[in-house]
């Protein structure tokens, strides 16, 4: 893992090989084996922040998403300086012209990590960071970044960046340049920060674990 960027002082960073590339292919393959997904619906309408509908999933319906969140909470705290809780996390599928509108994420984002698994013509298509963060008027959601400064950072697979997501306006505005390319996006809270009821996106299960060991009936 190659961090290129300060975090701590400019709350972004770009994370080359945050995971191995065949591990990224490995998780894209287990994906699609499990949904069963290959042909993916074209014609969706738009969101606030999606001019067309993605495909995706998110951990809470699928476990191994949640599993690789956890595991990669470690490397999050490396990156961050900070110990952190998971929040949530999701895969996204985009196709070729998609694009993603400037916005800033929910309380759930203090701290955000967008993971590409791959590209299917290998194209690096960039996420872009405003770089000026907090200190600016929080805009709704738009479709460029205005006179704000912009840093445009290209992945590739296995590549990652990492950003304050709450603060930080964030977007891809260039259309995808790929025919699809696939995304997990992960999120944190500082464990005793000021968003740390967000842990496990609010849904804390604090039911007591316990096991009963018992002897098993031996044949005559």
């Amino acid at each position: 893992m190659e961090i290129d960027g300060d975090y701590a002082a400019n709350g972004y960073a770009l994370i080359r090989r945050c995971v191995a590339p065949d591990v990224a292919q490995s998780l894209l393959r287990q994906i699609q084996r499990d949904t069963k997904v290959r042909f993916v619906p074209n014609d969706g309408g738009s969101t606030p922040i999606l001019a067309r509908r993605t495909w995706e999933i998110y951990g809470r319906d699928y476990p191994p998403l949640d599993a690789f969140l956890w595991g990669v909470t470690g490397t999050m705290e490396a990156i961050t300086g900070r110990s952190l809780v998971p929040t949530y996390d999701y895969f996204r599928l985009y196709a070729a012209g998609d694009i993603c509108r400037v916005h800033r994420d929910r309380a759930a984002c203090e701290h955000s990590l967008s993971l590409t698994l791959a590209y299917s013509d290998g194209l690096a298509w960039p996420l872009e960071i405003g770089t000026s963060g907090s200190a600016r008027a929080a805009e709704k959601i738009s479709g460029d970044f205005g006179d704000e400064p912009v840093a445009a950072m290209e992945m590739a697979a296995g590549d990652a960046v990492a950003y304050r997501g709450t603060e930080h306006r964030h977007a891809r505005t260039i259309p995808n340049p790929n025919r699809w390319s696939a995304h997990v996006f992960m999120h944190w809270v500082e464990r005793d920060g000021p968003h740390a009821g967000q842990a496990f996106d609010g849904k804390v299960d604090t039911s007591e674990v316990d096991f009963t060991f018992f002897d098993r009936p031996t044949s005559a």
